[in-house]
């Protein structure tokens, strides 16, 4: 994607200016982002989606006694009537299941694909929001329809109102507030407090969300994929598992202790394990395409030869030095082929041009996942 050419969806600065100015440092509210837009997803779509039971949905409604949350499915009767104020229904990963959804959610590709998320909804009657929040991730919110009235602000307490379902501040202070009509867009940091509410009714907004794991979540997802794939390694039958040998182990008179030898055994295999070039490049990779627990897809025809192909929606891409990742695997790539599935990842599609210049390697790999639904060619 071009990062110096100035972009409407960004209030006329560059990717690269607003990676600089604003990214992770202050917010951005920008009149008419997407002039004209018309949602991708209507109502009555949004509606279909959250009836069914491999999306995620929740159903948040304020009442007198505080707040309720719900979660989906949701069939069209289960939830309030569109006059009834205070409620929001949340349709999470819409992406996965629209193509124009999905598309859009490709304008914001002038930020690394790991870090993007999903896109989801938020349809609201008239009051309705979800409280005064902070997310421990950056997000983009885009007024798809009707209008929302935004109070945000920086907070230095983040204490959240106890015995309630949802994570609302106990002392929210607004710095601003402003109103965004439908094409408008309000970019927040992490951890900037935001508290939106529809005026009027009808509201949706488009939430664009960011991928942001924490330290001990990755840590613990990448140490467990290493795990397997050393046990995979050993499985192996021309593998050579050492063991631990301690001839110098003398008679104890307290057996309850942790020998030092072993301890040292220990440290030094996990080592070794991690000391490999690109052992955790390889498990990060795999981990940030893993698929989310809830997508699944469908086995699709296989054509001998392509003439174009692209990526199914629901596809993670992305690529290192080394290889290429899609959807929780790896795969070496170099060279000719290496170049190749860049451009797919990147592109997302591939035309004539570039499969003719494919391997017949590269050619049966591709085919292979068009057989598991993850590309479709033509």
């Amino acid at each position: 994607m071009e990062t110096h050419h100035p972009l409407p969806l960004l209030g006329g600065l560059t990717a690269a200016q607003f990676m600089r100015r604003h990214w992770q440092k202050k917010p951005l509210v920008v009149r008419q982002a997407i002039p004209g837009l018309r949602a991708p997803v209507d109502r009555d779509a949004l509606f279909a989606l959250a009836a069914k039971e491999d999306v995620e949905s929740r159903l948040i409604r304020r009442v007198d006694s505080g707040w309720k949350l719900r979660h989906g499915p949701f069939p069209r009767r289960a939830l309030p009537s569109r006059s009834q104020p205070g409620w929001t229904l949340l349709v999470q990963g819409v992406d996965l299941h629209d193509d124009a959804a999905h598309a859009l959610l490709q304008s914001f590709r002038f930020l690394p694909d790991a870090r993007l998320d999903d896109l989801m909804v938020s349809y609201a009657s008239d009051t309705g929001g979800v409280g005064a929040h902070f997310d421990s991730y950056d997000v983009f919110l885009l007024q798809a329809c009707g209008q929302r009235r935004w109070s945000i602000g920086r907070q230095r307490d983040l204490s959240l109102q106890p015995d309630v379902p949802l994570k609302i501040l106990e002392r929210f202070e607004p710095e601003m507030t402003f109103v965004l009509d439908a094409g408008d867009m309000l970019y927040l940091p992490p951890r900037y407090a935001h508290d939106g509410v529809a005026v009027g009714g009808d509201c949706m907004t488009y939430s664009i969300g960011l991928r942001a794991p924490s330290a001990a979540g990755l840590g613990a997802d990448l140490l467990a994929r290493i795990a397997e794939a050393q046990a995979d390694e050993l499985a192996d039958a021309t593998a050579v598992a050492v063991p631990y040998r301690d001839p110098a182990q003398p008679a104890v008179g307290q057996p309850a202790a942790m020998p030092a030898a072993l301890q040292a055994f220990a440290r030094k295999a996990v080592e070794d394990a991690l000391r490999q070039s690109d052992v955790i490049d390889r498990a990060l990779g795999e981990s940030m395409t893993e698929p989310k627990a809830n997508v699944w897809f469908e086995s699709g025809e296989t054509p001998d030869r392509f003439v174009s192909l692209s990526l199914d929606r629901r596809t993670r891409m992305l690529y290192d030095d080394r290889r290429v990742f899609i959807n929780g695997e790896s795969f070496r790539a170099a060279g000719r082929d290496a170049t190749l599935m860049r451009q797919l990842a990147d592109a997302r599609s591939l035309g004539p041009r570039a499969l003719g210049r494919a391997s017949e390697d590269a050619i049966a790999l591709l085919q292979d996942w068009c057989e598991a639904g993850w590309v479709h060619g033509t």
